[in-house]
């Protein structure tokens, strides 16, 4: 059985060059979301989402190969991160930040595999977060670059993005920063982490 990987169905929505942004057109796709407020690093509600959206997600996979016969591999985990000013992303200002932690799930992945999966993971977890949900999100035309390195080292490709790169182009923000996470945190050094920045975007005309 061959494993479905979203990272190679849809490689264009994985890739960007470093340094410089590029522009993509990103379809509504559907994912497994958690909200939360506050500093990634210190609040207990992100490290408690994280733990929920993967063994949901793992759930999902595991019954969807039991029932459909269909494998896949659980795509990276994502973030949409806002903040009542835009400048704390450039200026680091964690406490200030909102976010919904995500993960995609697969077209063949209903609402009965998600509930499934909820239940199964309260048993070990305890009871899910109130924001828990399985539901469609699209961006369309976005622009993408790719960081290596501390997620706390964001901050001056972000001032490029916002104060150089959409002016120039004439666009403005259409939707909330949008974070992926190809590398694992806990297994990398904060110089070799790998994340795709992503910003929506209309004309701002």
């Amino acid at each position: 059985m061959d494993k479905i990987d979203v990272k190679k169905v849809r490689k264009e929505l994985f890739q960007a060059p470093i340094g410089a942004f590029k522009t993509i057109e990103v379809p509504a796709m559907q994912f497994v979301m958690i909200d939360g407020q506050g500093d990634p690093n210190t609040a207990r509600a992100f490290k408690d989402a994280v733990e929920w959206l993967y063994s949901v997600s793992y759930g999902m996979k595991f019954a969807a190969k039991a029932a459909l016969g269909k494998d896949y591999v659980v795509p990276p985990l994502e973030g949409l991160w806002w903040a009542d000013d835009p400048e704390s992303f450039v200026a680091r200002r964690k406490a200030e930040w909102r976010w919904t932690m995500m993960i995609m799930a697969p077209d063949f992945i209903d609402r009965d595999f998600f509930e499934a999966a909820v239940r199964k993971a309260a048993g070990k977890l305890g009871a899910a977060p109130a924001s828990l949900r399985l539901e469609p999100y699209a961006e369309g035309l976005s622009l993408q670059t790719l960081h290596i390195g501390s997620y706390d080292d964001e901050g001056p490709i972000l001032a490029k993005l916002y104060h150089e790169v959409m002016p120039a182009q004439g666009l403005t923000r259409n939707g909330h920063h949008h974070e992926i996470y190809l590398s694992d945190a806990r297994r990398t050094e904060p110089a070799k982490l790998r994340t795709l920045l992503r910003q929506p975007v209309r004309p701002a005309s």
